[in-house]
């Protein structure tokens, strides 16, 4: 290992980091910002409505199912540090509908603690009053949805505005891993 890995291996180091999903989640978008927290250092919990595993999707298709590691009606949102919602059309959509969810996402929301949304993730943030005058994106769709509730919506694909990260799809992957590892280092807002 280079002392660059190294260095960039313990950046999240002590931090804690919650990936609120449900069935219908697209994998890419939960597998590969957990692999790039995990090794930034972090402790990573899928905290899940569901217990025992959730089943995620590859677009059209069934991908693979992952374990819940906490089960939603028992996370305290006080004990992370940061927040990742990934997209899938189904995942977000069943979590709007979920109080507990919503309450789970305002924690992170009204402490100013870091959230990184994906694709269709940035979905649950308008019910949880995240995004009014938030500059974002998401998957296209999204777009009006996010506009009505007062977000400046943009075509680019990671956006930062204190501490919120968002993509529109899993081709974006890459630069959303990059800057959410950098947002979650500098915590706080």
């Amino acid at each position: 290992m280079s002392d660059q890995m190294q260095d960039r291996g313990a950046v999240l180091s002590g931090r804690k980091v919650a990936v609120l999903a449900t069935d219908g989640f697209e994998q890419s978008e939960l597998e590969k910002p957990v692999e790039a927290l995990k090794a930034a250092g972090a402790q990573v919990e899928i905290v899940s409505p569901k217990s025992g595993e959730i089943q995620g999707w590859e677009h059209h298709d069934k991908g693979r199912a992952v374990p819940v590691d906490r089960d939603l009606s028992s996370a305290r949102p006080e004990d992370y540090d940061s927040i990742v919602l990934p997209g899938g059309v189904i995942n977000p959509d069943a979590l709007r509908l979920e109080p507990q969810a919503i309450d789970f996402i305002k924690h992170f929301v009204t402490s100013k603690k870091p959230i990184a949304a994906i694709c269709h993730g940035p979905w649950t943030l308008i019910n949880a009053g995240a995004v009014e005058g938030k500059e974002m994106t998401s998957w296209p769709s999204l777009e009006t949805d996010l506009k009505n509730a007062g977000a400046r919506w943009v075509d680019r694909e990671v956006v930062v505005d204190e501490g919120l990260v968002t993509s529109r799809k899993p081709d974006d992957l890459p630069a959303f891993c990059a800057k959410m590892v950098e947002e979650f280092a500098e915590g706080h807002h």
